[in-house]
């Protein structure tokens, strides 16, 4: 059960995908000539009489009377002329289409290549954009443009077609309609001239339109039709959780780049294709190909073997970049792995995808190998017996191979030859002066170290030509009788036997350690770049560091100029290299569509920079460009594979900065919203409280006021009066808080002494509430101080009425004024009320917080010690929430400078001037 849930999901997303975007009806054929283009206009002059919008992008009728009288009457978009080496020629308006946008668009011949300076090389990717852009398609393919099927074709035909379709573009598909006519009846229409003209005729019925082949087309036509048929149906089926045929596991395809990957690449997924299974293509470096580039970079001027077998494995690389291109276009995913043990490095793969079929090319004749059950294939079947082996084999292409790769890695360059020479001659030398200095009689570990050194630096037909030299110049001259080749002994038999195994065998060793160790280092500086990305993209706060630090590091690490856009910020601003027009137009094509463009690619391959998508999990968030060298003929798929993964971190980080920056408008959204309900809680509450008593004592004085007494209309006045001084506080607090907030507040100095602050604030207490004491503990002979006389007193007045709404009656609020320890004014204002807990302290100077059991309780609006915070604040003051005195209530401490003044007086108490 647990396993159906995923594969449901995954076939409800793909429905959903296709409903939401365009859909594609492709109208498939075994040959040219068949009738896909009549077909595709009688069903959409049937669609143009039910009402529906149909427009003719391109349709080639070939000079076709009858194909030409269908396209009379439907709508047709003008073609759009683009001029190359002066000629002009004729392709579809893409532009215009999208604009235009009907709700199905006739496109004929996916497999045509556009003209050169079209935004896309192939109409293909013309189709993919208007499926993108929510258009419904109509168009015509023949079988065998199709890309999975090319070498089938090949075999079949002898032609190989240069103009293919990936399989990827089949995923979109909402109808495929198979267009046939037998054989007999083709080659007919092909006589009367209505495919060809009568000289294109005759030579294409000698080749391409045999009887044979054109039967083997229309099967292979009938089984693709088939199989996407069935795929349809499974796919329909698990969305709608039912049960289809059983789940296939991963299909894992291995190549070397040595003659057959593309086809290996073809077979292998229209395997994985008939079984249903996702399926993954994967090469396994083990150190060569930066053996032989090292090889080359340490010479000043390679030599011509040496420039071959750098040649070579460079084309062999190239050949795993093209494959691996063909994997991508037909839905199969790539990987390079780093392992000396290929066999291993398989499994491990297979293992890691849960792959049940591995599908591998014929191995090379290696009789030793295969004596000692070395092969690949026979340990595949060794340790990999759980697995299912598929071994496709091109006889033509493996022959090639085999001689290609032996004539060029047989050559032995003049660095080796050297090294080899060099490495016997100082073994010789040192044997002989080992036998006579020092008296040794086993000198074979002298000629083993010779050569363990030439394997860790070259490779291991090195080692093993200084091995057997190494054997021969033993036996020559430190075997009895010397100067020979005889052995006199059978133990000297045995012993130089016994050197040339253990020679054979430490360079065998030493070899692969050296190859380990290159990839290793390969796949080092893969990690190390990442992990530099990773540390500068940490550091990062904002976006703008993201691009500076994403850029920096793409700059260093691929050799290229860097340029990045992302959420409309683009940077960096200083580029060596600016964007032309051109660029920019590829740089918005891969941000809408999610897809590389520019140089090394099929789309808008004129620019001179290679733009990659910088995405998120779900859409794209901007652009990477890299600007190669103009020399670089090729872009490499380590590097490709390694700028892909630098642009996905860069991607992830820019990500997590918009979702801080989105969580920091949120909290502060939030806090807005909780200061906004606290403000109006205060208003409706403690402001509405006065006004009240007010409106009342003033209505009572409107109504009955003739008939009360003088003293009766008194209280009421003052009450008015009182509550109006209240009211007048309330809103008072509220403007010090917005002035304070907004940095509006500005402090006007004056001396005056703390006793008429402190006596000031006192006085207005008690005026508004007679029945509170106060005992105030001030020292005589205490400086003045340097303060807003106003802004201070209002200060001491919040604390001393935030101290009596909590104090009981008949206990005294006492106020405290002394110098401290650092000479600094201290005033402490402590109650007797329920206090405070400790934990909460500090954020009773929170605006509108309220601790119910302490201080601040529901009384007042949770303004007054926050204003008190930011007025002694201003005054470079703190403010602070203690215990109170004996542990009972809380004391609220005040704590200011003096100023210039108590400065000097103190200079003057310790008799300094």
């Amino acid at each position: 059960m647990g396993a159906t849930q995923p594969i449901k999901s995954d076939a409800i997303l793909g429905e959903l995908k296709r409903e939401s975007a365009g859909r594609l009806t492709v109208f498939l054929g075994a040959a040219p000539g068949v009738g896909k283009t009549y077909a595709m206009l009688a069903r959409a002059r049937e669609l143009h009489r039910q009402g529906v919008d149909v427009v003719i992008g391109i349709v080639e009728t070939h000079g076709r009377g009858e194909t030409r009288a269908l396209v009379e009457g439907l709508p047709l978009l003008p073609r759009k002329t683009i001029e190359y080496r002066g000629r002009q020629l004729e392709e579809m308006d893409l532009d215009g289409l999208l604009a235009r946008k009907p709700a199905i668009a006739l496109v004929d011949e996916l497999a045509h290549r556009n003209a050169p300076g079209s935004r896309h090389e192939r109409r293909w990717q013309d189709v993919e954009e208007l499926l993108n852009a929510g258009i419904d398609v109509y168009t015509t393919v023949n079988i065998q443009h199709l890309e999975s099927v090319n070498d089938v074709v090949h075999q079949i035909t002898g032609i190989r077609v240069s103009e293919t379709v990936p399989d990827t573009i089949f995923e979109r598909l909402r109808d495929i309609r198979l267009v046939d006519l037998p054989a007999r009846e083709l080659i007919e229409r092909l006589n009367d001239g209505k495919v060809y003209i009568p000289e294109q005729a005759a030579r294409a019925l000698q080749a391409f339109f045999s009887p044979s082949n054109l039967t083997a087309l229309r099967e292979l036509a009938m089984q693709t039709v088939a199989e996407h048929v069935d795929v349809d149906l499974r796919e329909k089926r698990a969305a709608r959780g039912l049960a289809g045929s059983p789940i296939q596991h991963h299909v894992l395809i291995a190549i070397d780049g040595r003659g057959q990957s593309e086809y290996l690449v073809r077979a292998g997924s229209r395997m994985a294709e008939r079984r249903g299974s996702p399926w993954s293509v994967v090469t396994v470096d083990t150190g060569r190909s930066a053996d032989a580039t090292q090889q080359v970079g340490s010479i000043a001027q390679p030599i011509s073997w040496l420039r071959r077998n750098a040649r070579t494995e460079q084309q062999r690389l190239m050949e795993i970049d093209t494959a691996f291109a063909l994997a991508r276009n037909l839905g199969g995913e790539t990987e390079v792995m780093h392992n000396t043990d290929v066999t291993q490095a398989l499994l491990d793969a297979a293992e890691a995808r849960g792959a049940r079929s591995i599908v591998i090319g014929r191995t090379r004749e290696r009789p030793f190998a295969r004596m000692f059950n070395r092969t690949l294939t026979q340990q595949l079947l060794q340790r990999g017996a759980r697995y299912e082996l598929t071994i496709v084999s091109t006889p033509q292409a493996r022959q090639q191979t085999i001689y290609w790769t032996d004539t060029a890695s047989s050559q032995i360059t003049k660095r080796e030859v050297s090294l080899i020479l060099l490495a016997s001659a100082a073994a010789i030398g040192s044997a002989a002066l080992a036998e006579r200095v020092l008296g040794l009689q086993d000198l074979s570990l002298i000629f083993l170290v010779a050569v363990v050194l030439v394997a860790s630096r070259t490779r291991m037909a090195s080692a093993v030509i200084t091995a057997v030299l190494c054997f021969l110049a033993y036996d020559f001259f430190f075997i009895e009788p010397k100067l020979t080749f005889l052995i006199s002994a059978p133990r000297g038999v045995a012993t130089v036997m016994l050197f040339l195994a253990a020679a054979l065998i430490a360079g065998r060793l030493a070899s692969q350690l050296r190859r380990q160790v290159v990839a290793l280092r390969a796949a080092n500086t893969h990690a190390t770049a990442m992990q530099r990305l990773g540390r500068q993209l940490a550091k990062a706060a904002d976006l703008g560091q993201v691009i500076a630090s994403g850029a920096s590091i793409l700059r260093s690490t691929l050799h290229a100029e860097a340029w990045i856009r992302i959420n409309g910020e683009s940077g960096p601003t200083a580029a060596t290299t600016p964007l032309t027009d051109k660029d920019l137009m590829a740089a918005d094509w891969t941000q809408q569509h999610g897809q590389m463009s520019g140089r090394y690619t099929d789309t808008l391959s004129s620019s001179s920079w290679l733009f990659l998508p910088v995405r998120s999990d779900k859409d794209a968030l901007g652009v990477a460009g890299l600007r190669f060298r103009s020399d670089m003929g090729r872009l490499s798929f380590e590097q490709r594979r390694l700028a892909e993964s630098m642009v996905e971190d860069i991607g992830q980080a820019a990500l997590r900065t918009r979702l801080v920056s989105q969580l920091e408008e949120a909290r502060v959204t939030g806090e807005t919203e909780r200061l906004r309900s606290a403000l109006l809680s205060s208003v409706s509450h403690d402001l509405r409280s006065p006004l009240s008593s007010m409106i009342g004592a003033a209505d009572s004085l409107a109504r009955y006021g003739k008939n009360m007494g003088t003293e009766d209309q008194q209280s009421l006045l003052e009450t008015i009066h009182i509550e109006g001084e209240r009211l007048d506080r309330y809103i008072q607090n509220l403007l010090d808080m917005t002035r304070l907030g907004q940095q509006g507040l500005t402090l006007t100095r004056d001396w005056i002494g703390i006793d008429e602050l402190v006596g000031s604030a006192s006085r207005r207490l008690q005026r508004y509430e007679p029945n509170i004491r106060l005992e105030l503990d001030i020292p005589s002979g205490l400086p003045p101080i340097h303060v807003h006389p106003a802004l201070i007193e209002q200060a001491l007045f919040n604390v001393m009425e935030n101290a009596a709404k909590f104090s009981p009656l008949e206990v005294p609020i006492h106020v405290k004024v002394q110098r401290n320890e650092d000479g600094q004014l201290q005033v402490d204002v402590s109650d007797r009320g329920p206090g405070i807990p400790e934990d909460e302290r500090r954020r009773i100077f929170d605006m509108f917080y309220s601790v119910e059991r302490g201080d601040r309780g529901k009384q007042g609006t949770g303004l007054g010690l926050t204003i008190v915070q930011g007025i002694v604040g201003a005054h470079m003051g703190s403010v602070q929430a203690l215990p109170g005195r004996e542990g009972k209530g809380t004391t609220i401490r005040l704590t200011l400078p003096w100023g210039e003044y108590a400065k000097q007086e103190a200079k003057e108490d310790d008799g300094t001037t």
